[in-house]
């Protein structure tokens, strides 16, 4: 990536969230963890990108001592406190302050500690980090960062800002500079709730909203899918408040946004997961799926049956997002209707519409047929390798991972045609031997019921047929799936930005 300055720019990525770092950005990079979602393994990906390119990339985030030291202690308990005191390197910025030394998880929940959290980290990137990094472009992600576009802006940086979630906070700037971040620098490139004025009328009065300031002041902006950003600025989804639709929408007419997709973490590969009873490749994945569901049904209280279709429920339960009550309307119907061919559900899955499913298999004797246990990584990476199908009727959806995940393992996705499914999925034609999953376009129980019957259908088709289109999505989720095509996505965004002139 040149610049006109004839040397390598300097990115700095701000993030929240780390799978990993590389290695060789410092000791004990590589042991450094704290996920709460995709973000964090996008981020990975793309600063272990940059860096195997030669790339001049930084990193910022919270020093989360307890929750690295957690991590650490479970690899290799005789190194913990000297790793951990040696892990920031001229790269790794790790941001200090009282507010993450101690949290047991990234984000608490409650909106006040949230915002605690984000002043924090902010203030230290703003005030110390960057002016160290002294960057060519700055990349931010999420709401926790939307106060660093103003100021970069405002500092003549460049930045690209990324919405991984539409989720945001509002403070008014009294709260932001009690925290110490000077706000009175760039509030002119803050997006307020109400028209500010001036800045003194504005400080104790009128909220900031901290996601739409970073797609207001940035620079470039992305989702993370095409659809999902084209259906925002059409007007789709309800929730997406407004001044948030029509910034994105500002930029997109603009020529300053894309959509880029995530990808899934690059251990989730049947071949190698640690977490599988027994591996396999695209070749084997018959006896491999085989060897998984029996043991995964040992496990979850299942009746153990290697040929009984297994749908997986792989997402939180969340009744507003992931379409739970389209599933619960139709679960008994659907499995007496496919009782005998064996049919059952397992969910690996957290979330406030668990007491509702919890009620279905006590009233109806489910539990030979439905297992519904609490969220495990293995126990969901086993679940993965072990079933068929799995289910994902989102009413939205920002990008999706186990609509890609599912595909690697050889699972297909009964899934809802919107945001990030749609870049993802396709229909199966069993016909033409195209698509690698079953989508339902109208946001109904009757919508999920057809496209399972769909899959029952391929279900029941030649065994022959099958294994070849398992080995063909298999290799094709494969090659498209990965970290690579999504970093070189960023990069080539990077590259746009730093050709362009910059408008303060």
């Amino acid at each position: 990536m040149p610049t006109s300055r004839n040397k390598t720019p300097r990115v700095l990525i701000v993030t929240p969230e780390i799978t990993y770092l590389p290695a060789g950005m410092g000791e004990g990079a590589d042991k450094m963890h704290a996920k709460a979602g995709g973000l964090a393994d996008v981020s990975s990906s793309l600063i272990r990108a940059l860096y195997e390119q030669g790339g001049d990339v930084h990193v910022t985030l919270p020093n989360y001592r307890a929750i690295f030291r957690d991590q650490l202690r479970n690899d290799f308990d005789e190194e913990v406190d000297r790793i951990r005191n040696s892990i920031t390197s001229d790269r790794i910025h790790l941001a200090e302050d009282r507010a993450f030394f101690y949290l047991d998880q990234i984000y608490s929940g409650y909106n006040g500690e949230d915002v605690k959290i984000s002043l924090a980290f902010q203030r230290e990137v703003i005030n110390h980090v960057i002016p160290r990094v002294k960057p060519d472009l700055i990349h931010c992600n999420d709401w926790m960062t939307g106060l660093i576009p103003a100021m970069a802006r405002r500092a003549g940086i460049p930045c690209l800002f990324t919405l991984h979630n539409v989720h945001s906070r509002e403070t008014v700037m009294a709260t932001i500079e009690d925290r110490g971040i000077d706000t009175a620098e760039f509030w002119q490139h803050l997006y307020f709730t109400r028209p500010p004025g001036n800045y003194e009328a504005s400080r104790d009065t009128i909220p900031v909203d901290y996601l739409v300031s970073g797609v207001f002041a940035s620079h470039y902006v992305n989702t993370v899918s095409p659809t999902f950003f084209q259906e925002i600025v059409g007007g789709g989804h309800e929730m997406v408040a407004p001044p948030l639709r029509q910034e994105l929408a500002n930029k997109w007419h603009a020529g300053c946004a894309a959509g880029i997709l995530n990808a899934p973490d690059d251990t989730c590969d049947p071949e190698t997961d640690e977490f599988l009873f027994r591996n396999y490749t695209a070749e084997s994945h018959k006896a491999g799926k085989r060897s998984n569901k029996i043991h995964l049904q040992e496990r979850v209280g299942l009746k153990p049956d290697h040929n009984a279709p297994l749908f997986f429920w792989p997402s939180r339960l969340d009744p507003l997002q992931k379409g739970c009550g389209l599933l619960a309307e139709i679960l008994y119907e659907t499995l007496s209707h496919y009782w005998h061919d064996g049919m059952q559900v397992v969910m690996v899955a957290d979330g406030a519409f668990q007491p509702h499913f919890e009620r279905i298999i006590r009233t109806f004797n489910l539990h030979s047929r439905v297992a519904l246990v609490p969220f495990e990584e293995s126990l969901s990476r086993l679940a993965y390798a072990a079933s068929d199908f799995l289910f994902m009727p989102s009413k939205f959806e920002p990008c999706g991972l186990p609509q890609m995940i599912g595909p690697l393992y050889g699972t297909l996705p009964v899934a809802c045609d919107t945001g990030g499914i749609h870049d993802t999925v396709t229909h199966l034609d069993s016909e033409e031997g195209m698509g690698n999953g079953f989508l339902f376009g109208s946001y109904d129980s009757g919508g999920l019921r057809w496209a399972i019957d769909e899959a029952m259908g391929f279900w029941r088709k030649p065994e022959a047929f099958k294994r070849s289109q398992i080995i063909r999505i298999m290799d094709e989720s494969r090659r498209t799936f990965n970290h690579t095509v999504t970093a070189n996505r960023y990069i080539d965004l990077y590259e746009t930005m730093l050709k362009r002139p910059f408008i303060v």
